[in-house]
């Protein structure tokens, strides 16, 4: 049975797209405001991707010019949530899990820590890790070593849960864990991993709590 879980925050415990106009559009504000050297079309779609990548990957992704970019992210980095945000349906799943839950999302700290308390999620979960893409150069690997390392944690209990195939799920079988991918669109049908779903009506069996 599993008793410790890493969970994935952005689209995993909560959706972006319908939680859009309070998380992102004080973004897209400060986007149209600028020169992204793009078309009209192409903003759409990245627009699109923003709901479920990071910034910098779909700027990278488009080829936004380095001076939007830049303005983007000073914005990003200040930014915070101040208005309520709604978890998944399905987010009872998670939380009648019995043992410990970590919160470990990458992302501007200000912005991932407001998530977690616009949601008002904070009393369930022991710690909430953000991994800051604007101070260092950790991944969510690095992330889940530190949470081990500092809880002395037993790896054959710990269970993985998120919706990023190249990242959580990928670092967490790196380190020999067990882990579980949300995929409610199949967007990762070849991605290796433990247990996989399209929501979390399996997961307290993935986790050995049935």
């Amino acid at each position: 049975m599993k008793s410790i879980f890493f969970i994935d925050l952005d689209n995993t415990i909560y959706f972006t797209k319908p939680n859009e106009e309070q998380l992102m559009r004080g973004l897209y504000n400060v986007l149209e405001q600028q020169d992204l050297g793009i078309s009209e079309e192409l903003y759409l779609l990245a627009k699109k991707d923003m709901l479920r990548m990071p910034f910098q990957k779909v700027a990278e992704k488009y080829g936004f010019k380095q001076a939007a970019i830049d303005n983007a992210i000073d914005y990003l980095i200040t930014g915070e949530v101040t208005k309520p945000l709604t978890p998944s349906k399905d987010y009872h799943y998670i939380k009648s899990l019995r043992g410990r839950k970590f919160v470990v999302t990458a992302g501007f700290l200000k912005k991932q820590t407001t998530k977690v308390k616009m949601l008002g999620i904070e009393n369930d979960f022991e710690e909430v890790y953000v991994v800051d893409v604007t101070t260092s150069n950790q991944n969510k690997k690095d992330a889940f070593e530190a949470l081990i390392s500092k809880y002395g944690l037993n790896t054959e209990e710990i269970l993985v849960i998120g919706d990023d195939a190249e990242s959580e799920i990928k670092f967490g079988l790196e380190l020999g864990l067990t882990t579980f991918l949300l995929d409610p669109e199949n967007l990762h049908p070849d991605a290796e991993t433990t247990f996989r779903g399209k929501d979390f009506s399996n997961l307290h069996q993935a986790a050995g709590q049935v």
